[in-house]
C-alpha cells in the first residue's frame, strides 16, 4: 500500500544528503543498474506487452550495489541518482517495440519494408531522440510537479521504495532492519527467477525442464469444429517474471486480460473454424492474424475515447506550457541542446531512414502535445495515453503521405520516444521532489542513462529476437504494441477494404466496446466492475501461458495482502522486482552464452 504524499514528506524531511548525491560511488552504481536496466528492459517489453515500475527494480539494484561500494555514505539521495539513472535508460531502451515493428514489417513480404537499422544506427537514432526527451522534459518538472501538485503514483512508490531502503538513523532498530531484510527478500528471489530461467527449454541454455506446462492433446469442439488448444498455446509457463508481473499489476487488470486470453485463443478459434473463416487446426500465427484487428480497434477506439472525454485535462496540459522554466537546469542548457538534439536527428533519421528532414522536424514538433498530454494523463491517474497518441501521429502521417510506410512507422516512433522518455523520468521527478534531491543532479542522471540505454538496446536486441524469436508460431517475444503499430500502418498504407469481412466487423464492433467500457471507466462508481479495455485487447494478443501465469501471481498477491498486510507492505514488491529482475538478466545473458556455443540452441 502506497503512503501517502504527505506521510512520506514528512518522514523524508527526517533526512538531508551528508555526502552530496552525485557521488563517484552513486555514479560508478548509476552506470552499472543503467547498463543493467537498459539491456533487460526489452525482454520484459516483448515478452509481456508492457513494462513493469522499473524505478522500483532499479531501486533495490541501486541498494544493493551502493551497500558494497559507498557502505558508510549510503543514503538515500545517491539511491536516487541511481534509480533516475536505471529509468531512463530503461526508458530508451523501451522502444525496442519500434525496431520489433521494423522487424513485423520486414517479414511481411507484401509491405515492401526494408528499414534495418545497424546496432550503430540505432544507438544513434535512439540516444538522439531520447536525449531530446529528457531535454524537454526537464523545464516541464516544476508546472506538473511542484504547482500543480499531480500525485504520480509510481513515482510515490518509487519514493516509499527508498524511504523504506535508508530508515533514519535514529529509527528502532526492528524498522532498519525491514531495508536489509527487503533487498535479501529480493535477492534470493532474483536468485530463485534466474535460476529457473536458467534451467528452462525455452532459454535454450540447459534445457532441463520444460518452459511450462501445456494441455497436449486436449481438443475442444462445437458444432461441427474442433482443434488442439496447445496449439493455441494455453497452459502456464513456468516464469517467475510473469508471476512478479501478476503481483505487481494486480488482480483486476489481470482479470480482464485474462478473459482477453480465453476469448482470443479459445472461444475465437471456434468460432472462426465453425464458419469456416480458418481452416480445421489453424495456426497459432493464423489466429492472431485474425484477433488482431478486434484487438486494435479496441485499444486505440478505447484509448482516444479516454483522450476526449478527458478534455479539459488536455486543455490544462497546453496551458501548463506557459508554465514551464528552466529554473532547475539553465534555460540556456534547454534551449541549446534541444535546438542541438532536433537538428542531429533529423539528420540521423535522413541519413539511416531516408526520412525528408521537414517530416522529422513536424514529427518532434508532434511530440511536444504527445509529451504534454502524456504527463497530464499520467500524472493524474497512472495511465500513460502514449499508444493511442503515437497511432493518431501514425493517420496524420498517412494522410501527408500516403501509402509510405517508413514515414508512417519512423516519425511516429520519434514522437513516441521523446514522449515515452518524459513519462518515466517525470516519475522519478516526482520521487526526487518528495524525498528532496536536487532536481539538477537527478537531470544530469537522466543524461547519463539515455545513451547507455540506447547503446544496451542496440546490443541485445539482435540476441533477443534470434535466441526467443518475434516471428512465427514458436516466436516467445509477443510484443502486441508492436505488432499493432504495424498493423495498423499496413491498414492506413492499403486500405481499410483489404480487411477480411469478418476481421473489419469484429473490429469495429470491438471498437465501439472499447469506447463504451472506456467511457464507464471515468465513473469511480462503475470503475471497478467495468472491463479495461487495454486489458482486454492485450489479453487477445498476448501468448496464453503469460497470461495465465500473471493471473496467478496476481491472485497470490491479493491472497497475500488480505491475509497477511503487513508482510505484503513490506515484502511484496521486493519478491515482484526479485522475480522480475532475475528471469530478465538470465534472458539477457543467455544469448551470449550461446553465441559462446554454450547450450542446445548453439547448435
Amino acid at each position: 500500500m502506497v503512503a501517502t504524499e504527505v506521510e512520506l514528506e514528512l518522514e523524508a524531511h527526517r533526512a538531508r544528503p551528508t555526502h552530496g548525491e552525485l557521488t563517484v560511488q552513486s555514479v560508478a552504481a548509476a552506470v552499472i543498474v543503467a547498463a543493467i536496466m537498459g539491456a533487460s528492459y526489452p525482454y520484459m517489453v516483448l515478452k509481456l506487452g508492457f513494462g513493469p515500475n522499473i524505478s522500483i527494480v532499479s531501486a533495490f539494484f541501486g541498494y544493493l550495489i551502493l551497500s558494497v561500494i559507498a557502505r558508510k555514505s549510503y543514503d538515500r539521495f545517491q539511491n536516487n541518482i541511481v534509480q533516475t539513472a536505471g529509468t531512463s535508460a530503461a526508458s530508451t531502451a523501451f522502444m525496442c517495440g519500434t525496431l520489433a515493428t521494423f522487424e513485423i514489417l520486414r517479414a511481411d513480404k507484401t509491405a515492401h519494408f526494408t528499414v534495418n537499422p545497424t546496432p550503430l544506427q540505432t544507438f544513434l537514432w535512439l540516444t538522439c531522440a531520447s536525449l531530446l526527451g529528457v531535454v524537454l522534459s526537464a523545464p516541464m518538472r516544476r508546472h506538473f510537479i511542484v504547482d500543480q501538485k499531480l500525485p504520480f503514483p509510481d513515482g510515490m512508490a518509487a519514493a516509499e521504495t527508498l524511504l523504506v531502503l535508508d530508515p533514519p538513523r535514529d529509527a528502532p532498530a526492528d524498522v532498519r532492519g525491514v531495508a536489509r531484510k527487503a533487498a535479501m527478500v529480493m535477492g534470493v528471489c532474483l536468485l530463485a527467477s534466474g535460476a529457473l530461467m536458467l534451467v528452462r527449454s525455452d532459454s535454450n541454455l540447459l534445457n532441463l525442464i520444460p518452459g511450462g506446462w501445456d494441455t497436449g492433446a486436449l481438443t475442444l469442439g462445437a458444432a461441427g469444429a474442433s482443434f488442439t488448444v496447445a496449439a493455441m498455446g494455453v497452459g502456464v509457463g513456468y516464469s517467475l517474471l510473469s508471476l512478479g508481473s501478476g503481483m505487481i499489476v494486480g488482480l483486476r487488470i489481470n482479470a480482464w486480460l485474462m478473459l482477453g486470453c480465453l476469448l482470443g485463443w479459445i472461444l475465437a478459434p471456434l468460432l472462426l473454424i465453425q464458419h469456416h473463416i480458418l481452416p480445421d487446426h489453424p495456426t497459432r500465427s493464423q489466429v492472431l492474424q485474425w484477433v488482431l484487428w478486434p484487438g486494435l480497434g479496441m485499444m486505440v477506439a478505447g484509448g482516444i475515447t479516454t483522450l476526449v472525454l478527458r478534455w479539459r485535462m488536455l486543455a490544462r496540459a497546453f496551458a501548463g506550457l506557459r508554465d514551464a522554466s528552466g529554473e532547475d537546469v539553465p534555460l540556456k542548457w534547454i534551449v541549446g541542446s534541444a535546438i542541438v538534439l532536433s537538428v542531429a536527428l533529423c539528420v540521423v533519421q535522413k541519413l539511416f531512414f531516408g526520412l525528408p528532414l521537414w517530416m522529422s522536424a513536424v514529427a518532434i514538433l508532434l511530440s511536444i502535445p504527445l509529451m504534454l498530454v502524456g504527463l497530464r494523463a499520467l500524472g493524474e491517474t497512472n495511465w500513460g495515453p502514449i499508444g493511442a497518441l503515437s497511432n493518431l501521429t501514425q493517420a496524420l502521417f498517412a494522410g501527408i503521405a500516403p501509402g509510405n510506410l517508413v514515414a508512417n512507422v519512423v516519425p511516429s516512433g520519434t514522437a513516441g520516444t521523446v514522449a515515452v522518455t518524459s513519462e518515466g523520468l517525470m516519475q522519478d521527478y516526482r520521487a526526487g521532489y518528495i524525498i528532496g534531491s536536487s532536481p539538477r543532479s537527478m537531470f544530469i542522471a537522466q543524461i547519463l542513462g539515455a545513451p547507455i540505454g540506447a547503446a544496451a538496446l542496440a546490443f541485445t536486441y539482435p540476441l533477443l529476437v534470434k535466441t526467443y524469436g518475434l516471428i512465427g508460431d514458436h516466436a516467445q517475444l509477443a510484443a502486441p504494441g508492436s505488432r499493432r503499430t504495424a498493423a495498423f500502418a499496413q491498414l492506413l498504407a492499403a486500405g481499410i477494404d483489404k480487411l477480411p469481412p469478418s476481421a473489419l466487423w469484429a473490429g469495429l464492433a470491438a471498437a465501439l466496446l472499447g469506447g463504451v467500457f472506456a467511457a464507464m471507466e471515468q465513473s469511480d462508481r462503475l470503475k471497478r466492475w467495468t472491463p479495461s479495455p487495454v486489458a482486454l485487447s492485450l489479453g487477445l494478443l498476448l501468448p496464453f501461458s503469460s497470461i495465465s501465469t500473471m493471473f496467478i501471481g496476481a491472485v497470490v498477491g491479493a491472497i497475500w495482502l488480505a491475509r497477511h498486510p503487513a508482510s505484503a507492505a513490506r515484502y511484496l514488491i521486493a519478491v515482484a522486482s526479485g522475480f522480475i529482475a532475475g528471469e530478465a538478466v538470465v534472458a539477457v545473458i543467455a544469448p551470449a552464452l550461446i553465441a559462446m556455443g554454450v547450450g542446445p540452441g548453439s547448435r
